[in-house]
C-alpha cells in the first residue's frame, strides 16, 4: 500500500531528512529496488551502496547525519536509531489491508460456534461445537478446529491448521500452514509383566498466549494433567515440536527442527539455534543461547544470560572450543 515517506517517519519515530512527499510502496534489498523501493542500511560502510540503489528512500542509523557523502543522490532519508527494526516495521504500513470481509464460505462447516466480527473462515474448514473466535480473525481453506477451542482477535491461522480441544489462543497469534496443536503428548506406562506400553492419560490443556508464531508443520503437545503454555511473543520457527507440560516463557526465539521434551522449562527471552535437542525436565534460564545442534540432556540446568551454549552435552562455548582443540592437537600428535 502506497505510503508517503513523511507519514512513515512519523509512524515509525524516524527523523526525516529529504523529501517527505516522496511514495514508496514496497520494501527491498538494494539488488531489487526501484523508484517505488525502500531500503535500509544499518552500518556505516554501506551507507553508500544504499544511496547508489534506485530506491525512494533509505532507512539509515544515525550515522547518516555525519556521512560525508558529497549527496544523498536524491534519496530521503529516514534516521533512526534501530534501522532494522523500523524496517520491519515499515512492512505493516506498507501491507495491503487484510482481505477481510469474505465472511464463511459456503463449504465450510460451522456447528454452534460464538463467532466475532469480521472473522474469514476459509474453504472446506470444519468449526466443531462451542468455538470461540475473536474479531477479525482468519480461518484458513480445511482447518479443523475442534471442540471447544478459543481463539482470539486478530489472529491469522493458515491453511491445513489442527487444532485439538482444551487449546486457548491469545490476540494476534499466527499459525502457519499445517501446524498441529493441542495433540496428546507422548507418554506412556510401561506394564513390566507384559513389556507393553500403555497411554498415560493425556487430558491436560495447551495455552498459547498473544503475540505468538508458530511456524509452518510444527506440532505443539496438550499438558498430560495440566497445561503446556507458550508465552506472550514467543516465536516458533517451521518443524518445532514441543512436548507436553512444556512451558516456554516470553520473547524466546526457537528454529527449525528444534524438539522440546516433556515438561521442559524455557525462561524468558532464551535463543535456540535449529536442530537443538531438549530432554525432558530440563530448564533453560533467562537469556541463554542454545547453539545448533546442541543437546540437553535429562534434568540438565542451563544458566548465563547471553553466553553462548554448544556442542552436547551443551556447555559454554568458550569451554566446548577449547575442547575440540585439544582433541585436534591429540589427534595430530598421535598421527
Amino acid at each position: 500500500m502506497k505510503q508517503s515517506l513523511s507519514t512513515l517517519a512519523e509512524n515509525l519515530g524516524c527523523r526525516l531528512i529529504g523529501d517527505g512527499a516522496v511514495t514508496v510502496d514496497r520494501l527491498s534489498s538494494f539488488k531489487s529496488a526501484d523508484a517505488a523501493s525502500l531500503v535500509f542500511v544499518d552500518d556505516a560502510k554501506h551507507f553508500d551502496a544504499a544511496l547508489a540503489t534506485a530506491a525512494a528512500g533509505v532507512i539509515a542509523g544515525s550515522f547518516a547525519e555525519q556521512s560525508n557523502a558529497p549527496s544523498t543522490a536524491g534519496k530521503t532519508i529516514l534516521i533512526s536509531k534501530q534501522p532494522r527494526l523500523a524496517f520491519a516495521r515499515a512492512a505493516r504500513f506498507l501491507q495491503e489491508p487484510a482481505a477481510h470481509g469474505r465472511g464463511i464460505h459456503p463449504s465450510a462447516i460451522v456447528s454452534a460456534s460464538l463467532i466475532g466480527g469480521n472473522v474469514d473462515i476459509g474453504p472446506r474448514a470444519i468449526l466443531g461445537e462451542q468455538v470461540k473466535i475473536g474479531e477479525s480473525t482468519t480461518i484458513g481453506a480445511a482447518c479443523v478446529i475442534a471442540d471447544g477451542v478459543e481463539i482470539g482477535a486478530y489472529c491469522r491461522i493458515d491453511a491445513n491448521v489442527t487444532i485439538y480441544s482444551q487449546t486457548t489462543l491469545g490476540n494476534r497469534v499466527v499459525v502457519q500452514a499445517g501446524a498441529v496443536l493441542g495433540s496428546d503428548g507422548f507418554g506412556y506406562v510401561r506394564d513390566e509383566q507384559t513389556g507393553r506400553y500403555e497411554l498415560f492419560p493425556q487430558i491436560g490443556r495447551l495455552v498459547i498466549e498473544d503475540d505468538v508464531e508458530i511456524g509452518a508443520n510444527s506440532t505443539i503437545d496438550r499438558g498430560a494433567l495440566d497445561e503446556t503454555r507458550i508465552r506472550r511473543g514467543t516465536k516458533i520457527d517451521n518443524l518445532v515440536h514441543v512436548g507436553h507440560n512444556v512451558q516456554i516463557g516470553q520473547d524466546v526465539v526457537i528454529a527449525a527442527q528444534t524438539g522440546i521434551s516433556g515438561s521442559s522449562v524455557i525462561e524468558d527471552n532464551v535463543i535456540i539455534g535449529g536442530q537443538v535437542g531438549i530432554a525432558d525436565h530440563v530448564r533453560i534460564e533467562k537469556g541463554a543461547i542454545l547453539g545448533a545442534q546442541s543437546g540437553i540432556p535429562t534434568k540438565k540446568v542451563i544458566r548465563g544470560k547471553g553466553v553462548v551454549f554448544w556442542g552436547t552435552p551443551a556447555r559454554p562455548i568458550a569451554e566446548y572450543l577449547r575442547e575440540l582443540a585439544f582433541v585436534s592437537r591429540a589427534a595430530r600428535k598421535k598421527l
